[in-house]
């Protein structure tokens, strides 16, 4: 039986109790990395399935340029992205559903259902979202070609196809991609709600390969991308994310119980506009 969107929402990101492990972890490590490079570039993305700004994008860097945004130095910008959990509503098997084997969900427009689930559209302010996968331990300079990305989110009325009441028989806004020779995937989408407890995300998983990705097994990272305070707030004003303003009011990145130990990988670079759609860039190093 699906469990209701409401109900189980502050059980998405389980709280700080759930999540400390990890919190400890990432922050151990941003220790270490004042004494050397090594353990931030070698560091590995455990406990991917279970582990768990008001900053604007930096304009020039070019960090900002392949879209990672607020790094700090060459450590921070070689270090793996941070591990989150990937919630309870993943659909990747490891919480009841299954979207992974499916034919079709090897795709870049995920506005839409696809096979033979209800067939609906995901509404909202257009978002184009590119993900650049590179290799941690060569410096973050070596495009990850034939990896994988399962990216998931919620709607503009903050549920999740697979699991939330009314939209159970939906499977929109999840796909997969394999990496081109420039390490990126592309999905088309619209703009996510902010529902209560969260700061606006999208989660994503990285697989070695295809193969591994719709087998849905062999992850290699789970993680999760934040978006600007200014951004949310301008796609917020629009028709259809009206419970998103009051929601937004009462948090913050750095209160927010994932990104709240630090969100300077997480935070995509974002531009565009509402008439036009937006662009969300951000570099994943594995």
């Amino acid at each position: 039986m699906h469990r209701h969107h409401d109900d189980e929402v502050h059980e998405h990101d389980r709280g700080l109790s759930y999540d400390l492990p990890v919190l400890a972890r990432r922050r151990m490590i941003r220790l270490m990395a004042g004494a050397s490079l090594i353990p931030l570039v070698g560091c590995s993305a455990e406990d991917d399935t279970s582990a768990a700004s008001s900053s604007s994008p930096s304009p020039s860097s070019s960090s900002a340029a392949s879209g990672s945004t607020g790094s700090t130095g060459e450590a921070s910008e070689c270090a793996t992205i941070p591990s989150e959990t990937a919630g309870p509503f993943p659909g990747d098997g490891s919480n009841g559903v299954n979207v992974l084997k499916e034919s079709g969900v090897v795709r870049s427009d995920i506005t839409k259902s696809f096979g033979d689930s209800a067939g609906g559209t995901a509404e909202g302010v257009p978002l184009t979202i590119t993900l650049t996968v590179v290799d941690a331990a060569s410096g973050c300079g070596t495009p990850k070609e034939g990896a994988a990305v399962y990216l998931w989110h919620c709607d503009r009325e903050g549920k999740y196809s697979l699991y939330s009441d009314g939209v159970t028989e939906e499977n929109y806004l999840r796909g997969v991609q394999e990496t081109d020779d420039k390490g990126q995937v592309t999905f088309k989408s619209i703009f996510p709600a902010c529902y209560t407890g969260r700061w606006p995300h999208i989660h994503f998983e990285v697989y070695g390969s295809l193969e591994d990705a719709t087998a849905a097994t062999s992850i290699t990272n789970t993680s999760q991308l934040a978006f600007p305070k200014d951004v949310c707030d301008t796609v917020y004003a629009t028709d259809g994310y009206s419970q998103s303003v009051q929601e937004l009011s009462r948090l913050s990145l750095e209160t927010d119980n994932i990104f709240s130990d630090g969100y300077d990988q997480q935070l995509a670079a974002v531009e565009g506009s509402v008439a036009e759609g937006y662009t969300a860039t951000l570099t994943v190093p594995v």
